[in-house]
């Protein structure tokens, strides 16, 4: 790839014709439709706190360096930008009189509010471009490395411009698009942000079944390198909707813990499951015993019959299960003429016969939590609190 800097572009001529996708959230065209600001493997506008965008604009007033920018030059000799999307799209939006910065006086100011001379200054302001030739694997290659500086690229971003074809084009218009009217209602079981490309990203694990293997990531990169030429997303979007709709019709109410799911995987493990107990659902979130990292799981514990105790990570026995535990050791130690410490009831110094108050004791595990011992009264020991916590420290 190939390179030559650029000295006689003035922001004037930047912003010429430019144009602003309000919809999309993004600048499209600029230098008189000869560039295309935000070309297929681009990501969307992101410099959502406002802070960066007047920054590059204060900057151009004070005359500070606003950075290199970077331009493709096509076949066809339509330019596109390699870096500087975000910056171009600040500063033609200023330009055209579409956003404001505060002025020394705190008062908020457009490019009308500036007097002619500072207008024409920050017209005729140059800026460094340096305009790039190679083949279009350079060209994404070339991307990918430049943009893991400034604002951090998601990963999904980054493979939106390694496999740029129709396919991701087609996605993005569905998944990535803040003025999808379906936005607001996945959000429920989807984390992350639209326009950095969160939902594309879940879309493309479902779709893929990512989770089946140790690193996600490949199988997302290979469906994607699979699939760039596709001119429709029929198999993605189908397979998304079958997801949403399975949740949706299996799932009364909506709790925050719903976007932390993977929802793929237990629509391929649980999709022919009948619905399940929805009061037993609120009962397990209403348990204040179930850690509240461990409720997202609460899903898979009822699809999956409520077999494996570990999904809601119950280490602490509850005060029913310590007081039934305690009865049934007692007595028994009574019956025995023994402490009802097993350990104690062990040793021989003077607490072998002791009989330890409820309040003297605590719960522990008979067979470890962490091999797969249940928090129930069957697997449940009382032990005085000096034997418990020795054996804690062991």
């Amino acid at each position: 790839m190939t390179a030559e800097l650029v000295t006689d572009i003035t922001i004037g001529q930047l912003c010429e014709n430019f144009t602003y996708n309000k919809r999309e959230e993004r600048g499209v065209y600029g230098l008189n439709n000869r560039l295309i600001i935000q070309p297929e493997y681009q990501r969307n506008y992101i410099y959502e706190s406002q802070k960066r965008d007047v920054a590059v604009i204060e900057s151009i007033l004070k005359k500070y360096p606003i950075g290199l920018f970077y331009f493709n030059k096509r076949e066809d000799g339509m330019l596109e930008v390699l870096d500087g999307q975000q910056r171009i799209t600040s500063i033609g939006r200023f330009a055209i009189g579409k956003m404001e910065i505060i002025g020394e006086d705190k008062v908020p100011m457009d490019i009308n509010a500036l007097s002619d001379e500072d207008r024409q200054d920050f017209f005729n302001t140059p800026i460094l471009v340096y305009i790039c030739k190679g083949t279009r694997a350079d060209i994404r290659k070339w991307f990918e490395t430049i943009n893991k500086a400034g604002v951090d690229l998601e990963k999904q971003e980054l493979w939106n411009a390694v496999y740029s074809g129709p396919f991701v084009s087609e996605a993005k218009k569905v998944f990535s698009n803040t003025s999808n009217p379906q936005i607001q209602m996945w959000s429920h079981f989807i984390k992350g942000d639209v326009r950095r490309q969160a939902y594309l990203n879940t879309a493309l694990k479902w779709v893929s079944h990512s989770y089946k293997e140790k690193d996600e990531d490949v199988v997302v990169r290979k469906y994607m390198q699979d699939h760039c030429h596709d001119t429709n997303i029929r198999e993605l979007q189908e397979f998304f909707d079958a997801v949403i709709d399975w949740i949706d019709q299996h799932f009364d109410i909506v709790h925050d813990e719903m976007n932390q799911v993977n929802w793929g995987k237990l629509y391929d493990d649980y999709q022919n499951n009948p619905k399940p107990d929805q009061d037993r659902i609120e009962e397990l979130f209403d348990d204040p015993f179930i850690p509240s990292g461990a409720k997202k799981n609460i899903y898979e514990y009822v699809l999956g019959g409520e077999k494996d105790k570990q999904l809601l990570n119950i280490r602490i026995f509850n005060d029913a299960v310590k007081k039934i535990a305690y009865s049934r050791q007692t007595e028994k130690a009574k019956s025995l003429g023994i402490s009802n410490c097993p350990d104690c009831a062990c040793g021989d110094n003077q607490n072998k016969t002791r009989i330890w108050t409820l309040k003297e004791m605590e719960a522990d595990h008979v067979t470890a939590w962490s091999k797969g011992g249940e928090t129930t009264v069957d697997n449940c020991e009382m032990l005085c609190k000096r034997h418990n916590r020795l054996k804690g420290n062991r």
